[in-house]
């Protein structure tokens, strides 16, 4: 990564120290199947950030002073297991410094590993995908870390919540959860289905956010793109919702895939980013001590996980 700190935010915001945030940029790319590019989404993003106004409208509040710390890139690429090791890796680690930890993406498998990470932190997750595609393949063209797999562990060792499904094959509807899955088609004739789908999460929520959940009316920089998605103000309205009502524990975001000519998708990512950064401090002063209440004694012991791999790292 060229840049050095995120938004180009001042040094006294962005040590690791003092920071509460930490963000892991991984510019991964290795099994996507169709627009290859995602693993330049880190740097669109960084990049983009870099040019956006700092004060929220809506909370009128800065939560860059926070202190968000830009970790370095992961850039283990030799195989997509060896990526997602790396990944949950270095998730847990800053877990484990009492940091609010986010990712950005690269494709989707890169969630495999953050979320292996969350659940072995934290009691009872859930996992909420905001997604196009269902990614529940247990394998995909030889290997379970695929991007089509991407929330197949998290089906089978958390709760997993799936918002904004318009595309998968026949297959993942054997693995697929129907009551915890809220189609596009369903939901765009259905007032309720924030409030049904909050009120079907456990108390600690990881978010992973595929971009192309939006509609590439608004986001048309993406490995897949699909019609009929999301627009922004519900999204961010959901958002909200859940970070007023759980305690979000982390955040990714991933599948920016930057087109050149069009740079509105990164400029997209970068304020979704920063909003959901917002909505989780939105009660905190920058002075308030942090506490992630991550759950020391279930370092990789969780009971709801299945891949269990003890580091101190």
């Amino acid at each position: 990564m060229k840049t050095k700190t995120y938004a180009g935010i001042e040094d006294q915001y962005s040590k690791l120290d003092s920071s509460k945030i930490v963000l892991i940029p991984v510019p991964y790319d290795g099994t996507s199947t169709w627009q290859k590019g995602a693993d330049k989404g880190p740097e669109a993003f960084l990049n983009a950030s870099e040019n956006m106004e700092l004060y929220d409208i809506e909370t009128q509040t800065e939560v860059y002073k926070q202190g968000v710390y830009l970790a370095d890139a992961i850039t283990e690429n030799e195989s997509p297991e060896r990526m997602v090791d790396a990944v949950h890796e270095s998730v847990k680690k800053y877990i484990k410094k009492n940091k609010f930890v986010t990712t950005f993406g690269g494709e989707h498998s890169i969630a495999i590993g953050t979320i292996r990470a969350f659940n072995e932190c934290f009691d009872n997750l859930t996992v909420v995908q905001i997604d196009a595609h269902a990614d529940l393949r247990k394998s995909y063209q030889g290997s379970k870390c695929n991007h089509a797999c991407a929330v197949y562990e998290a089906s089978q060792t958390t709760n997993l919540i799936q918002v904004g499904i318009r595309s998968m094959d026949v297959m993942e509807t054997t693995v697929m959860d129907s009551d915890k899955t809220y189609f596009a088609h369903e939901m765009a004739e259905d007032d309720n289905w924030m409030d049904s789908a909050i009120d079907q999460m456990t108390d600690n929520v990881y978010i992973t956010f595929d971009l192309d959940a939006f509609d590439p009316s608004i986001m048309p920089s993406t490995g897949t793109p699909e019609p009929g998605g999301l627009l922004w103000y519900e999204t961010i309205e959901f958002l909200r919702q859940i970070f007023e009502e759980k305690n979000v524990v982390g955040f990714d975001i991933v599948e920016l895939c930057p087109n050149p000519k069009e740079k509105s998708s990164d400029f997209l990512a970068a304020k979704l980013y920063y909003k959901m950064l917002t909505y989780k401090f939105l009660n905190d002063d920058a002075d308030d001590d942090y506490d992630n209440n991550f759950n020391e004694a279930n370092i990789g012991i969780n009971k709801f996980s299945k891949f269990n791999d003890d580091d101190d790292n």
